[in-house]
């Protein structure tokens, strides 16, 4: 889900894709909470729950199914997508390992009565990095494969209605979710909780940015290294965008980024303009936009842009919220771990809302 300033060079190639959203500066422990430390209630309800498998070019992905309780008949289903970076089925990476993002979307859909197949993208979870070589790069075409075999999947499921399905997808996950009625060959409604507003890398620049900048004005850095680090990722940006190599030289956590392993993987993102994609759904697709008022990842001004290719979604700001839609009841800066954070009440509303007129 994030990558950080001490990305090493052996982690570079399981990081493929590594992200959109850049945490230089965590505002949450990437820590594991004992049995002393209060975690806040989970919303929705557990469901029940089934563990599946599918085969994209011969890695076997691994997924949870989640139904909600007493099913009596064929309900609606939903494809959970995750987030930038390695990330597991429940929505969880290296940075975040108690975000649980997509486990309460699934459980927030559980208690709405929608079905919902979660999976473990490729380099995380169960599912791993198969055979491929983590420092080789790896085609943007397996993430795209892993969407429609899931989907695919879910759809398979005795238990889930195929005409009546959502595709969820959260911050890059958006991006897949948009073009979902292309890589299902469906027209399933679209849920998109903090969505990419803007080209990728112009979106990556800006929160780099910030960032750094944060990280300078904190004294964690000098103003030279600032300077070197941004300008060293306006180079590599360039080089991505104009299909040119990336400088060998690029300093530090910039050289990981725009690394060998992450070209490909980057200029196909960049490649994407969220307006159009969203100008280009099939008509009359429903569509829910759900953004955290506190979101540090995506700003206002990106759900702005991406709204306006959407004129007739339904968009929901939550306030407080931020980019996992947790709320942050402590001081700036203090260290509280994401599993203390209640998950933003309104978001379970806005689902069951949306599902209900859906279909």
């Amino acid at each position: 889900m994030f990558a950080s300033l001490s990305s090493s060079r052996s982690a570079r190639g399981r990081a493929t894709a590594a992200a959109v959203a850049v945490t230089l500066v965590a505002s949450t422990c990437a820590c594991t909470p004992t049995a002393e430390e209060e975690t806040a209630p989970q919303p929705g309800v557990t469901g029940l729950e089934r563990e599946l498998s599918f085969t994209v070019d011969g890695l076997e992905v691994f997924a949870t199914l989640t139904l909600p309780e007493d099913v009596s008949g064929p309900v609606p289903g939903a494809l959970i997508i995750s987030g930038s970076g390695p990330t597991d089925r429940d929505g969880n990476g290296d940075m975040r390992p108690e975000a649980n993002t997509n486990l309460n979307f699934a459980r927030l859909l559980a208690e709405a009565g929608v079905a919902s197949l979660r999976y473990d993208k490729l380099g995380s979870g169960e599912t791993g990095m198969g055979d491929l070589d983590p420092d080789d790069p790896v085609d943007p075409g397996l993430f795209e494969a892993q969407v429609t075999a899931a989907y695919t999947s879910l759809v398979d499921q005795r238990e889930v209605d195929p005409d009546r399905t959502a595709v969820v997808g959260h911050s890059e996950g958006s991006l897949y979710a948009l073009r979902a009625h292309e890589l299902v060959d469906a027209e399933p409604a679209l849920i998109l909780a903090a969505p990419v507003g803007n080209r990728y890398l112009d979106l990556l620049d800006r929160q780099l940015t910030e960032q750094v900048r944060t990280l300078e004005a904190q004294g964690g850095i000098a103003e030279t290294e600032a300077v070197t680090l941004l300008s060293d990722a306006r180079a590599g940006r360039a080089a991505v965008r104009g299909g040119r190599a990336v400088p060998d030289d690029l300093s530090g956590f910039i050289g990981s980024l725009y690394s060998r392993q992450n070209a490909d993987f980057l200029a196909s993102m960049d490649a994407l303009d969220p307006v159009e994609l969203a100008g280009a759904l099939p008509a009359d697709t429903p569509v829910l936009v759900l953004w955290g008022e506190a979101d540090a990842q995506v700003s206002r001004e990106d759900v702005d842009r991406l709204m306006t290719g959407l004129p007739d979604a339904e968009r929901v700001d939550v306030p407080e919220a931020d980019h996992i839609f947790r709320i942050y009841e402590d001081e700036p800066g203090a260290t509280v771990l994401d599993s203390e954070r209640p998950l933003a009440p309104q978001v379970g509303p806005a689902l069951t809302e949306f599902v209900d007129s859906a279909w």
